[in-house]
């Protein structure tokens, strides 16, 4: 094993996606696999494979947060264990068999999906936009297929699943306290049946780098969740003291351009 110079950008970015993360409550896969994408073509890794090795990465990432966040909400009782018990089976899942689809779909239509889904996600933040409760969470089998739905477009995008089941509980008159925690308890399951998926996945690819188990690259997971495990708690700090309207706004504006950035670099 030699050492890649490459390798001192993964602390930026987990500094980065860690102070992300406890300033708004976001980051994960929408910075990470743009970013990644970029400094895996860079590093000279085959084209057809990256975007695929930037989800596995990311999702395997995703745990160390997930576990943070959890413990966190947990201590605050904002957790509805009651709904996440409901909604795992599914979750596992729909995350894990969508690893076989996105192994499955080449790098461009991949990484238009995912900018596509981002974009999304940005305009959810940009506008605020918050679903009005409107009814009851289902029963067991509607969970299962809520559960289904969120944890395979959660592991097409390599994300804790927050964006999706935050709105979707909300929708269901849960709390919305108790829906962001209940959703960082969701993350969990949706980071551990990914990152399961995209080890089973990758494992005999052709043509993969080094130092990769499956779709993870263990240098760039080690590197951004031991960084991100630092910043997480001082960006948590600065949301008591800084604009975070304001800076959700720019985060999502910054999304748009990290995802325009990986479509150059995927087509270019």
């Amino acid at each position: 094993m030699t050492f890649d110079l490459w390798w001192l950008a993964y602390p930026v970015l987990g500094a980065a996606v860690g102070f992300f993360a406890g300033l708004l409550g976001v980051g994960g896969g929408g910075i990470m696999v743009p970013m990644l994408t970029t400094f895996f073509l860079a590093q000279g890794f085959p084209q057809s494979q990256v975007v695929h090795m930037a989800l596995g990465t990311s999702m395997a990432a995703i745990v160390l947060t997930s576990v943070s966040s959890l413990r966190a909400h947990h201590a605050r009782g904002a957790v509805r264990w009651d709904v996440v018990r409901a909604i795992t089976p599914g979750i596992l899942v729909g995350t894990f068999a969508a690893t076989f689809i996105a192994a499955r779909v080449s790098t461009v239509p991949l990484a238009i999906f995912f900018a596509v889904f981002m974009a999304y996600v940005s305009i959810q933040m940009l506008l605020n936009i918050k679903p009005k409760p409107a009814r009851e969470l289902p029963g067991p089998l509607g969970m299962s297929a809520a559960g289904l739905g969120i944890g395979g477009v959660s592991a097409l995008v390599a994300i804790g699943g927050g964006s999706l089941s935050v709105p979707f509980m909300t929708w269901c008159n849960v709390k919305m306290q108790n829906a962001i925690g209940t959703s960082a308890a969701i993350g969990l399951p949706i980071a551990l049946a990914g990152t399961v998926g995209y080890l089973v996945n990758g494992w005999g690819a052709p043509d993969m780098p080094a130092l990769t188990f499956g779709y993870v690259y263990l240098p760039a997971l080690v590197l951004v969740s031991v960084v991100s495990t630092f910043f997480a708690p001082l960006g948590a700090k600065l949301a008591h003291r800084l604009p975070v309207a304001t800076l959700k706004k720019v985060f999502a504006g910054m999304l748009v351009l990290l995802c325009a950035k990986m479509l150059h670099s995927i087509f270019a």
